[in-house]
């Protein structure tokens, strides 16, 4: 038996989730199966379990869109009993039973190994979040940035998103400008590697087609206006990299940053990305993430609490990362 967050939907009981004791006859089809350390909650895993949004496409489903742990069994060719290894994305938490559960079965294919250097509490300590993060920073650097172009914007600043891309940023040594609603959390998000805090509502207002050019850069988890507004405001063949929706799934712009500044709107997937964006993703954050860091971003919570973290996290009273000890 091995406890999971389960979500339930019927006609008579409705939607529900609850932690359940489950069999292996309750595993999912796969090739590996891991023992799980720690998964973590997302902004994705608030939607699913409280079913404010239709993430979940098929029940009963476990929850959770990540995990690390050890395989267990194996008869995929990469892996054996023993190793390591961090799971993000593929469907999982929608449509494939996963995360906040004491164990998994999965397709060999989605997993990637634990970089040297990070232990699998630190791997969830970054989660999806921070590996797309990554991936958005990449995005910004295979466009061309350097330090030395200008600042680079990050909105969504007390998210998971947010943090590990300043940290990063700062650490590669980009000046970051943090866009929060929170402004008693600036000193926190300077001890990240911000320069500088701007308030939310500079950008989350309906704003002009074209602003003055203030960053070469943006990391935007938010979107809507607030992206909207950073593309206006960004500078001559500058790059902005989309990642989240926490404003909405809206882009309420105009083509004049495009067509007059000649910016570039990159679309960063983290779900179904390819194993070798998602391994150099990865080997990145091992290399340039600092740990110290990370570790004043994370609190740690029991598989039981996950169900009211996730309403928590849609009511924008969590900071940084959650990361959830489904052995506790």
């Amino acid at each position: 038996m091995y406890k999971a967050l389960l979500i339930e939907k019927d006609g008579a009981a409705g939607y529900r989730a609850a932690i359940k004791a489950l069999d292996d006859d309750n595993l999912p089809e796969g090739d590996v199966t891991v023992r799980v350390d720690y998964s973590t909650l997302n902004y994705k895993d608030g939607l699913a379990i409280t079913g404010k949004a239709p993430v979940v496409r098929k029940f009963p489903l476990v929850a959770g869109i990540d995990f690390a742990g050890s395989v267990e069994h194996s008869s995929h060719k990469d892996w054996k009993a023993g190793d390591k290894v961090v799971l993000n994305g593929w469907g999982v938490g929608e449509s494939h039973s996963v995360g906040l559960a004491q164990r998994a079965r999965v397709k060999g294919d989605w997993l990637v190994a634990l970089p040297g250097g990070l232990s699998t509490r630190q791997a969830m300590a970054i989660g999806t979040a921070g590996y797309t993060a990554m991936l958005c920073v990449m995005a910004l650097q295979k466009h061309g940035l350097q330090p030395g172009d200008g600042d680079i914007l990050v909105t969504g600043a007390n998210g998971g998103v947010g943090g590990v891309a300043i940290a990063v940023l700062s650490k590669l040594g980009y000046r970051v400008v943090a866009s929060t609603g929170r402004a008693e959390q600036a000193d926190a998000l300077k001890r990240l590697g911000a320069a500088e805090i701007i308030a939310r509502d500079e950008l989350s207002a309906p704003g002009k087609p074209l602003g003055k050019e203030r960053w070469a850069g943006v990391v935007d988890a938010v979107g809507s206006h607030t992206l909207a507004n950073a593309c206006a405001g960004t500078r001559y063949r500058g790059a902005v990299a989309a990642c989240g929706l926490a404003q909405g799934m809206d882009f309420p712009a105009s083509v004049a940053p495009f067509i007059l500044r000649g910016i570039t709107l990159y679309g960063i997937d983290s779900v179904m990305a390819p194993p070798a964006l998602r391994r150099e993703a990865w080997s990145r954050l091992a290399a340039d993430l600092d740990t110290a860091k990370l570790d004043g971003m994370v609190r740690e919570i029991p598989l039981s609490a996950a169900v009211a973290a996730a309403a928590d996290i849609l009511a924008g009273k969590v900071r940084g990362r959650l990361v959830v000890n489904v052995n506790a």
